[in-house]
């Protein structure tokens, strides 16, 4: 959204006072960057929920290819540990499908409402600026014949300008008063806007994580039946390294 003058002939009068003018060019720039804020957060929001669902459907293509290694065919204990696994990691993607779902039912598509106003608004806007530079005009126009010589045909003329200037005038005042009174109330209402969204999605994340807690303790007590440490399988898996590379088919020439 974007608000750029017209540039005219200005009129001797002021119409319109600096403090009316300088309160209506700062409530819409407060929307202006409202506006942006709304959009950036709107396009940051979907690429959570998009990168959220590529790493639960990668985490299900890897369970699914460990399942399907031939090493499950002669392994009991590896099956079962990947069946395991895998079962965890399909439990995990429906839920994260869920949460994804919940979000863009109650924050993405709530902001994506809301930034659908901003055009409305920026038409009202440049609507009041067209009729503020047609009221320029023609108190200019008005201005000119006040200063010419009192004639008969200059005061028919003057009157004529007067009565088309009389209703431009009105339209202005109507729309500048309306913004007025309008934009600061259509920006302190974002937060009654969007705090249940923001409420719902922080709903959203604790159910999630909390059916996460429970899924991986469940997958941990099936497959951590040896009881070890981290530092224990670490050297573990050095251990079972250093007799890989002992053979002679992977030893340096």
């Amino acid at each position: 959204m974007s608000w750029i003058p017209f540039k005219i002939g200005q009129p001797k009068k002021q119409i319109v006072s600096k403090t009316v003018e300088r309160d209506f060019e700062r409530e819409y720039e407060k929307l202006q960057k409202l506006e942006d804020q709304t959009k950036k957060l709107h396009k940051d929001m979907k690429k959570s929920t998009e990168a959220d669902l590529a790493m639960s459907k990668a985490a299900v293509k890897i369970s699914s290819d460990l399942l399907s290694n031939p090493l499950c065919e002669q392994d009991q204990a590896f099956l079962d540990s990947m069946t395991a696994l895998d079962t965890a990691m399909r439990r995990m993607d429906s839920f994260n499908q869920e949460k994804v779902n919940q979000i863009q039912k109650t924050v993405i598509d709530p902001l994506k409402k809301y930034s659908g106003v901003f055009p409305s608004l920026n038409m009202a806007v440049k609507r009041r600026e067209q009729a503020l530079q047609d009221y320029k005009r023609l108190q200019a126009k008005v201005e000119k014949y006040e200063e010419k010589e009192k004639t008969g045909p200059i005061m028919v003329k003057l009157h004529q300008a007067k009565e088309e200037l009389r209703p431009v005038r009105e339209d202005f005042e109507v729309k500048n008063k309306q913004l007025l009174d309008e934009m600061p109330k259509f920006y302190h209402s974002r937060i009654d806007y969007f705090q249940p969204s923001f409420e719902a999605l922080i709903r959203a994340q604790v159910v999630y994580f909390t059916e996460m807690y429970k899924i991986f303790s469940e997958l941990t007590d099936q497959i951590d039946q040896a009881g070890l440490t981290d530092e224990q399988r670490e050297r573990e898996t050095e251990a079972k390294l250093s007799e890989l590379r002992a053979l002679s088919i992977v030893a340096d020439d």
